[in-house]
């Protein structure tokens, strides 16, 4: 009977692949993770659009009635704004006193908020940038 004497394996082969798979770990971990911080942001500042525009047509609907104060609109506008946690915001009433319409004219409301200061991360992606939400109703 014949014995075959095996050569001893090398190890390189699984070194070499655990190494191949650091590197490219390296090079696409960071990408990765800019991938999905990005994601999450834009999709914030998606949030923070619709958030706008709701609260916008929700002073729209108060402005419009007859008789009503700039200073109640800018109210309700404020408290929901403040309970979604939106910062730094403005809010502009188009006439600035609502009380002064005729019945069937135009109340416009803009409300805008900055970017960075509703951001997760701080506003990495979207600094200086400002999103705007109109809503025009006529008067009843």
């Amino acid at each position: 009977m014949i014995q075959k004497t095996h050569a001893p394996k090398r190890r390189s082969d699984g070194s070499r692949r655990n190494a191949v798979a650091v590197v490219e770990l390296a090079v696409c971990l960071p990408v990765l993770v800019v991938l999905l911080v990005a994601t999450i942001e834009a999709c914030v500042m998606l949030q923070l659009k619709q958030n706008l525009a709701v609260t916008a047509y929700e002073g729209a609907r108060v402005g419009i009635i007859p008789g009503i104060e700039a200073d109640t609109v800018e109210y309700q506008c404020q408290l929901l704004l403040d309970d979604r946690n939106i910062n730094a915001y403005t809010i502009t009433l188009d006439p600035v006193d609502p009380q002064t319409m005729d019945l069937g004219e135009e109340f416009t409301i803009t409300i805008a908020a900055d970017c960075a200061a509703n951001s997760v991360i701080g506003g990495m992606f979207f600094d200086g940038k400002t999103i705007s939400e109109s809503v025009v109703m006529r008067a009843e």
